[in-house]
C-alpha cells in the first residue's frame, strides 16, 4: 500500500507546570511554537493548529500562530485543525490561509468544520438556530473562494459576491479538508464541494469508520469528482514505556470526560473505559511500538493517506516534546516498516 502521511495536531490545550499547576495563556502558546519546532525537527509532514474560545484552551487565532511557527520551520505543513467556519467569513479564511500560504513557501491547509465547542457563536453574533444553513452556505462559498477566478455567489448568511476576485492569489492553491466527526451526510457535502475528509476519531475502534471512508469515495464517483485524500485525528501521547503514557494521560482523561458528561451529554466513563480505548479504541497511548502497532493497524483498515495524533494533553511542555520526538523518530519509522510488509 502508498505509506501515508503523519502529522500532529493540537487543540492548544492548557498544559501544567511541573508543580501540577495550569500555565498562561501566553506560556502555552509561547510553548506550542517550540512543539511545532521540535515536529518539523522530527520530519513529520503536518502540524494542526485548533481554534477554540475558551478558558481550558489557549488558541482562539490559528493562523496567527502558525504564522509564527512558519518563521521557526522548514518544510512541515501548517493548517489549522479545524477553522470554525461557520462563525467565520470564509473571504477573511481565504485571505488569512493565502497570506500564511505566501510567509510560509506553499505549506498552508485549511481544515474547515463546525467545530468541538459552540462558543464562537454567541462571541460572533450567531445563533445556533442557524448551524446548518451557516455551514452549508459558507462552505460552498469557501469552495469558490479556493479556485482563485472570480467568484459570483448569494446566500442567506453574508453578502452576495458579484464577480469578485480575492487576493493574495497563491502560487499552487491551498489544500483544503472538511472536518468530520461521524455524519453520513457531512461526508457526502465534503464530497461535493470536493474537499479532502479530515475525519475526527476521538472514540471508540476505528473500523466504525470503514462505512464513512467507502461512502466518500462512492459520493465522489457521483459527483465525477477525482480522488481526495482522508486524514485521520485521534488523541494520544507516546513516552517510553505503556505504564508511564498511561500514567500520564490517565487523569485529565477522566477530567475531560468528566467535563463532556455536564457540558454535550455524554454518559459517564464507566469502570475499564480508559482502558478499553488505549487498548482497541481511538486513544493511541503507550510506548513507540505499541502506538506504532494501533496506527498502523487502522491505517490498513482505513486505507488513509495521513494520520494526525492529536497529542496535546493535560501534561507538562517537556512530556510534549518528548512525545512529539519519540512519535517523529520512533514511531513514525516502525509504522511504514509494518505498512510495508
Amino acid at each position: 500500500m502508498t505509506i501515508p502521511e503523519f502529522g500532529v495536531d493540537t487543540f492548544g490545550g492548557v498544559t501544567k507546570d511541573a508543580q501540577g499547576e495550569p500555565l498562561p495563556h501566553p506560556q502555552v502558546i509561547r510553548d506550542l511554537v517550540e512543539e511545532a519546532v521540535a515536529a518539523d525537527r522530527a520530519g513529520l509532514d503536518f502540524f494542526g493548529v485548533g481554534e477554540h474560545h475558551r478558558a481550558d484552551f489557549a488558541v482562539s487565532s490559528p493562523e496567527t500562530v502558525l504564522a509564527a511557527i512558519a518563521g521557526r520551520t522548514e518544510s512541515i505543513r501548517l493548517g489549522s485543525t479545524v477553522t470554525v467556519l461557520s462563525s467565520d467569513d470564509p473571504v477573511r479564511v481565504y485571505e488569512r490561509f493565502a497570506t500564511l500560504d505566501a510567509v510560509s513557501n506553499g505549506r498552508a491547509e485549511i481544515v474547515a468544520g463546525r467545530g468541538s465547542f459552540t462558543e464562537s457563536f454567541p462571541l460572533f453574533g450567531y445563533d445556533l438556530q442557524d448551524y446548518e444553513v451557516l455551514f452549508e452556505e459558507k462552505l460552498e462559498l469557501l469552495a469558490e473562494l479556493l479556485t482563485e477566478q472570480p467568484v459570483t455567489w448569494s446566500g442567506t448568511t453574508r453578502a452576495p459576491l458579484s464577480e469578485q476576485r480575492v487576493y493574495p492569489t497563491t502560487a499552487n492553491g491551498i489544500r483544503a479538508w472538511v472536518g468530520v466527526g461521524g455524519s453520513p451526510e457531512s461526508v457526502v457535502r465534503t464530497a461535493r464541494y470536493g474537499f479532502g475528509l479530515f475525519l475526527a476519531i476521538i472514540g471508540g475502534p476505528a473500523d466504525r469508520f470503514v462505512a464513512y471512508t467507502d461512502l466518500f469515495a462512492r459520493a465522489l464517483d457521483e459527483f465525477g469528482l477525482p480522488r481526495k485524500p482522508i486524514a485521520v485525528h485521534s488523541p494520544g501521547l507516546v513516552a517510553e514505556s505503556d505504564e508511564r503514557a498511561r500514567e500520564l494521560v490517565f487523569d485529565g482523561w477522566m477530567r475531560m470526560r468528566h467535563r463532556m458528561v455536564t457540558e454535550r451529554g455524554w454518559p459517564p466513563p464507566a469502570v475499564g473505559d480508559f482502558e478499553r480505548e488505549v487498548e482497541t479504541g481511538s486513544l493511541y497511548i503507550g510506548s513507540p511500538e505499541t502506538v506504532a502497532r494501533r496506527i498502523a493497524a487502522t491505517i490498513r483498515t482505513l486505507g488513509v493517506d495521513r494520520f494526525d495524533l492529536k497529542y496535546d494533553q493535560p501534561v507538562t511542555h517537556a512530556d510534549l516534546m518528548e512525545s512529539i520526538s519519540l512519535y517523529g523518530e520512533r514511531v513514525v519509522p516502525l509504522v511504514k516498516d509494518m505498512l510495508s510488509d
